[in-house]
Order: C-alpha cells, then structure tokens, then sequence
C-alpha cells in the first residue's frame, strides 16, 4: 500500500476517535476495522464489543478468523452495506449474530464498521418452538410435520421407501381400556417397531395409531417387504396393559421414492393408501397407482351418494322370502339401490362401503326403515286390511354403532300406524363382535318394540354360540355359499345340516338365501329349513311388481 501523507494520518486519527465515540453510542457490539495491506487492526471497539468476547486484538479475535475474507471482499467491492448472518461457537456454546458491514467513511477505502446483533435467544426459541411443532409429544418420534421434513432432506429419494403401519383394532382397545391404557400400548409399539429397525431407519408417529418409517434401500425392494414382515413379527407378542393382555396386529403399506409423487406428502399418501388393501389381504402391499384412481372414485362416489340420499333419490328393491313348506310369500327383504342422476345403476356391493366409510351409512339406514314402513303402510292402505306379510330390513355394523336404531324404527312406526311386529331386522354376527354390550342393548330395544330379529349370514363370521344363547335372535339366515351347489356337495349339506340342527335346538326358525331351482328348496324343505329366497322365487322387485306378488293372493311361480 502506498504512503500515507501527514494530512491524511491526522485525518485518520481525527476519524477514528470520532469513531470511537460514536460506538460507544451503539448498544449493540460494534468495532471499527482497518486493514493495511492485508494486515487487519481493531483501532476502536466499544463496551458492549468487548463484554461480548469477540476479540480486543486483531490476531487472536474469532471475528476476525471467520469474518476476515468477507472484509476484505466488502472492502474491495463498491458497497457502503452488508448484512448477513454469523454464527459463532460450536454445538454446545453457539452464538447467532446478525452482522453488518459499512463503510464508515466513503473517503477511506481501508476501513470500515461492524456491528452485531446478538439473536441467539430468539433463534433458541424458534428452533424449540420447531422442534415441538414436529415432534410428538407421546413418544417423542417425528409426527406427520417432522416425518414430512425428513424425508424432504433426503438427497436422492429414488433409493428410499415410506412404510405406512396402521394398528388394527386400536380404536376398540383405546375406548374398552381407557385412554392411559392406550398411550402405553403405543409407547410400547413404537418401542417395538423401533427394535425392528435398521440404524439408518426413520420412525414417526404421523397419525392416531398410525406410525411412518423412513427406509434407504440398498438392493432391491424386497427390502422394504422384509423389514414389514419383521414389524408384523415383533408386534404378535403379547402387549401387558393394566390386567390384560393384549395381541396387537398391524396393516402395513409401501411406497417407494422412485415411484411418480409430485411431493413428500403425496408420498406418505401413497402408503396410506396402500394400507387399505394390506388391511383387506393381511399382507404388507406396496402402492399401485389405480389405488389412487379408486380413491378419487370413491370420494366422487361418496359425494354423489351423500347428494342422492338428501333428495331421497334412492329407492328399494324387495325380494320375497317363502315358507318352503306351503311356498308362500312370508316376508319381503328390502334392499337400496342407486341409479345416479347420469342414468348409471351402482351395486350395493360399491356404495355400501362407501357409505360404512364415510358415515353416510347412517341416514342411509334411517331412509331405508322410513322408505320400508311408508311402502309398507301404502300396501295395507291398498289391501284394506294387513296385507299379510312383513319387511326385512338390513342393519349395518357401522350403524349399529353409530345410530340409536330403536327410536328411529319406533318413530318410522308411529308415522305410519304399524306395529313392531311387521319387520324383522337383520344384522351380521360382525356387528354382534365389535360391542357385543352396546349390540345387546339395542337388540333388547328392537324386541320391546315386537320386531322379529334375524342373523345374517350366519356361518361366514365368528359364529359364537354363546350370542345365540344370550341374545334374543329368532332367525338364523343360511348364506348363500353353503347352499349354492349344496346337492354336489356333501361338506355343504353337512354345514346346513348342523345350522339347521343348531336352530331347532335353540327354538330358532332358518332362512336358506339363493334358492335358484325346485330341488334345492323342496330338499331344504325335507331337512327343516323354514324359510327361502332366491332367484328361484324372484329377483328384487320393484314395490309395483313385489305388491302384485301378494296380490295375486302370494302363490309363488319361479321367474323364468
């Protein structure tokens, strides 16, 4: 650097106490820097700098060791400011500044201003602040936030995989055992699946009952199968919750980085979504793109199905059920059907989960006892009298749960002048098994009101003879898989044998579901069974063509 000439080293030295009184003004650390060839020297510096430990000299000052290039570049640039963020310390003893940069005097070219906002304690709250907003509370793993952020560092996601792990039956353990009960079996979980883990594996909790895992594949994804089988494994044994013991089974879905996802939360969908089909095969299942697709069908489905059931667009259907014996109509068993507003007829097979899923389930169960006791009220109104037979109606598990079935069937008959002994409501023995109390109580409810109470199905769920013994249900229904073929199949005639044998030994009449031909309903006749329908009867009929049935004075000839 050339020599500086008298004048101007007085000038420097006026400037540099004007400077130095002028920093003692500033309650915030602040020095002043002069460089000379190079060669860095703190000619002022006022209290709050040096109570800050920022360095009184040059050669042993951390500010200068880290901050010294980006002087000299401020310097040898035409900037009069800036600001920038500093951090000083290491992990344990970190301090975060705000920091800036300015030329103290445009005249002087080697020289400059540096002060320091001292932000730590903010930046300490916000990070704890972060870390409570992605953290959860119970376990202490990453929730669906902190999950969402990991996954979001990962550098090449096409080598990594999010497992989704759904515990089955939590909701029931949680409401039976109490909240604290619940807290401590997802503890205890999350511990397990933790164990299960490779080092390098993320664990979240990113639902209710829900946990996320965060994989790197190494070969092939037969990996992230694997690793779900372990899961699976370590969650069969036992769990100890107060007094009990309790199995824990668990759905888990796979979706893959390298798969098409616009984002990290599509991503943790896709799993999800996978979890669906694990729940229905029992095995871990990766994501297909048409669960998507059947996804946003459904949610169209449902949106339609919710509309169509506020305009009461809906109707039923009624199928005769027969006494085998004199082959009279008994009963009719009405069932909803759907043709949506473009003309496209749905099966109950599709909206029905539909409706479970959504809740829907439930004013669609409502609309069903009404509709039924209306059209039924229309056709003693049209006999004059009785007009001799009853209605089934179909009760779902989800509503069961939901509803509070007697008071609607209650007000449905008093709308209409029937009497409670005209129906006979219908239920699965699942809707028994998922609160068997609360299922029992209903059921003492329905047969005050004179209903006639029928299991459906009976055979293809848990088939627990102690209901049958403590629950007043008058009619066992056959299902359909045990009589179809049931003449080329002796297993089959065995399984109705014992239905029918179980019934009449517990005072229960029977209902055979899918009669289809004359010698199957005449040989159900000859081992005991009471009831039938199928095809061989009719189909479901519309409430005209179902009336006319009885009309005709309820003989019965097959539909061709």
């Amino acid at each position: 650097m050339a020599s500086i000439a008298p004048d101007a080293i007085t000038q420097s030295i006026v400037a540099t106490e004007l400077v130095a009184r002028a920093l003692e003004l500033i309650p915030i650390p602040a020095a002043h820097v002069v460089v000379n060839g190079g060669v860095f020297d703190l000619f002022a510096m006022n209290r709050a700098y040096r109570l800050a430990g920022l360095g009184v000299v040059a050669e042993r000052s951390p500010m200068i060791a880290d901050l010294g290039p980006r002087i000299l570049a401020f310097l040898e640039s035409a900037s009069l400011r800036s600001d920038f963020e500093w951090t000083l310390g290491d992990v344990i003893d970190c301090r975060y500044y705000r920091v800036t940069i300015a030329r103290t005097f445009a005249s002087f070219r080697d020289r400059c201003t540096i002060s320091f906002i001292d932000q730590t304690s903010q930046v300490q709250t916000e990070r704890s602040l972060r870390r409570e907003m992605t953290t959860d509370s119970l376990t202490g793993l990453p929730n669906r936030e902190g999950f969402e952020e990991l996954i979001e560092d990962v550098e090449d996601r096409s080598v990594s995989a999010v497992l989704a792990v759904d515990l089955d039956r939590f909701g029931r353990l949680n409401s039976c055992l109490g909240s604290l009960a619940g807290d401590e079996l997802l503890i205890t979980v999350a511990r397990r699946i933790k164990g299960a883990l490779r080092a390098r594996d993320t664990l979240a909790r990113i639902g209710g009952d829900q946990f996320g895992i965060l994989m790197t594949i190494d070969t092939d994804r037969e990996e992230a199968h694997a690793l779900a089988e372990r899961i699976q494994r370590t969650l069969t044994a036992p769990f100890r919750l107060t007094d009990y013991e309790i199995s824990v089974e668990c759905s888990v879905g796979i979706a893959y980085g390298a798969d098409e996802a616009s984002d990290v939360a599509e991503l943790i969908r896709h799993a999800q979504f996978a979890v669906k089909r694990a729940k229905a095969s029992g095995l871990a299942e990766s994501y297909l793109p048409q669960d998507f697709a059947i996804a946003r069908a459904q949610f169209g489905m449902e949106t339609a199905l919710r509309r169509a059931i506020e305009n009461r667009e809906l109707r039923l259907a009624y199928q005769p059920i027969c006494d085998l014996a004199t082959g009279r109509i008994v009963a009719f068993e009405a069932l909803a059907r759907w043709t949506d507003e473009q003309g496209r007829r749905h099966c109950p097979t599709e909206f029905i989960p539909v409706a479970e899923e959504s809740g829907l389930i439930v004013p669609l169960g409502r609309w069903a006892i009404d509709e039924a006791a209306r059209t039924l009220a229309a056709w003693d109104a049209r006999h004059g009298a009785a007009c001799g037979v009853k209605f089934a109606v179909n009760l779902s598990a989800i509503q069961l749960q939901r509803d509070d079935i007697a008071p609607v069937l209650e007000a449905a008959l008093a709308s209409t002048g029937l009497t409670g002994d005209r129906f006979t409501l219908e239920l699965t023995e699942s809707a028994i098994v998922t609160d068997p109390d609360r299922i029992a109580g209903t059921m003492h409810a329905l047969k005050a009101l004179g209903t006639t109470l029928a299991m459906d199905d009976f055979g293809t769920g848990y088939s627990n003879l102690a209901y049958l013994q403590k629950l007043p249900i008058d009619v066992l229904k056959i299902d359909r898989s045990f009589v179809t073929e049931m003449l080329a199949d002796r297993d089959k005639v065995s399984i109705v044998r014992a239905i029918l044998s179980l019934a009449q030994a517990l005072g229960m009449k029977t209902t055979a579901e899918g009669i289809e031909t004359n010698e199957l309903a005449q040989t159900l006749a000859a081992l005991g069974c009471t009831f039938g329908q199928g095809y061989f009867y009719a189909k479901p009929l519309e409430a005209e063509a179902a009336y006319a049935m009885i009309g005709a004075g309820g003989g019965v000839s097959p539909l061709a």
